[in-house]
């Protein structure tokens, strides 16, 4: 008697393909779910992000001004600009702003950072009073303040007149003008400084105690130690800040009372912008002048990032 053996594949089922195998129900209802839970921010994103800046970047290219339909007129509005003698201006106060402003406050920042590091009584308080005005931010209130504080007779006027210098206010004296932005910035450096806080305590002491016992001074420790460790930290905040300064609006608005002066040294970007848009109703050349702006600042991102493997040291990085 014989016995038929049939193929082995043939009695076992064949493997469904995993493109053929039907997805798990519960798995579609975590997709449907976590779509649903998503829905808010994707509807804001496309509506009030993705959708303005698609309209925008139709309106750089058209003769906008809120009261009639749009005109094509190409890159008109772009080669205006660089005819136009306060776009210029404007490009060139925002430079110095973004240039000397965002170096001043990230190193206050880190030189009160370093010293909130050090153990003392009260360290919680000391944190909480310099972290304070940027819980503030770049409000109109705090911008009114500050012009009150520089005009002629101001607090800071007095003062520099009870020391013998001259009368007259920073508001008015376009030589004076951008120091008394810049030094606005810098006074509003908690958000920096909390992170650079962070990073210092992730040095480990003990590279601080063998770097003194070969005997390197505050100075050398550092440049080789401080510096290197909390490299990734100074990246990140030298973005943001370079970012957010570009991006400077209601102090300058406030304090030049919309206009610019005086003699256009308070003319930033932004507030030209603004002025080309809502004051001239050029919407237009307005968006035009946004589309410039994301593309340098995207530009300037792009160019940090290239350098940063330079100077930005990660743990465990092999370099």
């Amino acid at each position: 008697m014989t016995v038929t053996r049939e193929p082995i594949e043939a009695a076992v089922p064949a493997a469904v393909p995993p493109a053929e195998r039907p997805r798990p129900r519960w798995k579609r209802e975590d997709v449907r779910a976590g779509y649903a839970f998503l829905s808010p921010w994707l509807l804001g994103f496309v509506l009030l992000t993705a959708g303005p800046m698609i309209a925008s970047l139709y309106l750089a290219f058209t003769d906008y001004n809120l009261f009639r339909s749009p005109q094509w007129v190409g890159l008109e509005n772009f080669t205006d600009l660089f005819s136009d003698k306060r776009f210029l201006t404007s490009a060139k106060v925002t430079a110095v702003y973004v240039l000397l402003g965002t170096p001043i406050k990230l190193i206050a920042a880190l030189a009160v950072a370093m010293l909130l590091n050090m153990r003392h009584r009260g360290q919680g308080a000391y944190r909480s009073i310099f972290y304070a005005p940027s819980l503030i931010g770049a409000s109109v209130s705090v911008a009114i303040v500050w012009k009150a504080m520089f005009i002629d007779e101001g607090v800071v006027d007095r003062i520099s007149q009870f020391f013998g210098g001259p009368a007259g206010g920073w508001v008015g004296d376009p030589t004076m003008t951008m120091p008394m932005m810049i030094l606005l910035a810098v006074w509003q450096f908690g958000a920096p400084m909390v992170i650079f806080l962070a990073g210092l305590k992730q040095v480990p002491a003990e590279l601080y105690e063998a770097a003194a016992v070969d005997g390197a001074g505050p100075v050398r420790k550092f440049v080789r130690i401080t510096l290197p460790m909390l490299s990734p930290v100074l990246f990140f905040n030298l973005l943001l800040e370079t970012i957010n300064a570009f991006q400077v609006f209601s102090s300058a608005f406030i304090i030049s009372g919309g206009t610019g002066g005086p003699a256009d040294s308070t003319l930033f970007y932004t507030l030209y912008l603004y002025i080309k848009g809502f004051s001239e109703f050029r919407m237009g050349y307005a968006s035009a002048m946004a589309w410039v702006l994301v593309v340098v600042v995207g530009i300037l991102t792009a160019i940090l990032f290239r350098t940063s493997k330079a100077w930005v040291h990660y743990s465990g990085d092999a370099r």
